[in-house]
């Protein structure tokens, strides 16, 4: 059995199509269902079942892909470990964020980049249901976001540090100056809403969710630095974190007065894999960049 046999075999699991798998893999779809088929030979099992409906997983092959992708898992980081011991500091990191997240990253990346020139980073933008499920597949190392509304059996999540949903105006508006809204109070103002699916509007729905509130929310956007700069030209509020507004001249977060505001943020990795040492470097310093201004908890110090 060899690991290439079981990488093709996990992702023709994954997408029930030898034609797709194949691409996917960049290799021909001859190719992939002889691997597949001497696989089935050393079992002495069928692991697929093909017909003109399709691909489906045999019960044999529903066993064994739990077995493959954990053994696919721990060749990486065995892989990644050398890598590190050796020192070389090379290769690629790729860090999933979240949009809401992602402004307080500028500082840091900048210093990563100078600090670990061979290092090639990868950051993809998306959201938090994405990124976590690019995550459970290996196609990112490490998710930066804040605190998950829901639990992700195969993910730890460990808390960087403090933070909470806010009110977010420009310095010259009416609310600027208060120290805390209250939920009835901001029913006054035309809300501009981060869409769906962002971290900062998941908790803001959770928060109002069945108290009988009508806000007046003309419109949702799903791109935060649109969303920044019309609330800095005009009278709309907005609700985001508060570390989401590092960097941006002209805006003031206010403390929402309810519960259920802290987002803490976070550093998301696979349960029992290897961290990388370019992943632990680079959280380190967004723990130490003036965007963030704590430092990190047990994900740092455990590592």
């Amino acid at each position: 059995m060899e690991l290439r046999q079981l990488k093709y075999f996990c992702k023709t699991a994954e997408l029930l199509s030898f034609s797709e798998a194949a691409k996917a893999l960049y290799i021909t779809q001859s190719t992939l269902s002889q691997q597949i088929k001497q696989l089935e030979g050393e079992l002495d099992a069928q692991l697929f079942s093909r017909n003109n409906h399709g691909v489906t997983l045999t019960e044999i092959g529903m066993e064994l892909l739990p077995y493959a992708k954990a053994t696919l898992d721990k060749a990486d980081s065995c892989i990644e470990h050398i890598r590190d011991v050796q020192n070389l500091m090379t290769g690629t990191l790729n860090i999933g964020v979240t949009y809401t997240f992602s402004p307080t990253l500028n500082e840091t990346l900048l210093e990563f980049m100078k600090r670990y020139p061979n290092v090639k980073l990868n950051i993809y933008n998306k959201t938090m249901e994405e990124l976590m499920s690019m995550l459970e597949k290996r196609d990112i190392d490490i998710v930066l976001s804040f605190k998950p509304t829901q639990k992700y059996d195969r993910i730890e999540s460990h808390i960087l540090f403090d933070n909470h949903l806010d009110v977010v105006v420009n310095e010259k508006h009416e609310l600027a100056s208060c120290r805390s809204i209250d939920l009835a109070k901001l029913q006054q103002y035309k809300i501009a809403l981060p869409g769906k699916g962002l971290q900062a509007r998941n908790q803001f729905d959770i928060i109002i969710a069945n108290k009988g509130y009508e806000f007046n929310c003309p419109i949702e956007l799903n791109e935060v630095n649109i969303l920044l700069k019309m609330v800095s030209g005009s009278n709309l509020v907005t609700i985001l974190s508060e570390a989401t507004i590092y960097g941006t001249p002209g805006l003031v977060a206010i403390p929402i007065d309810a519960p259920g505001t802290q987002m803490e943020g976070c550093v998301h990795v696979l349960k029992d894999s290897y961290r990388k040492c370019s992943a632990v470097k680079f959280v380190k310093l967004l723990c130490e960049s003036d965007s963030i201004r704590e430092k990190a908890f047990n994900w740092l110090h455990s590592s």
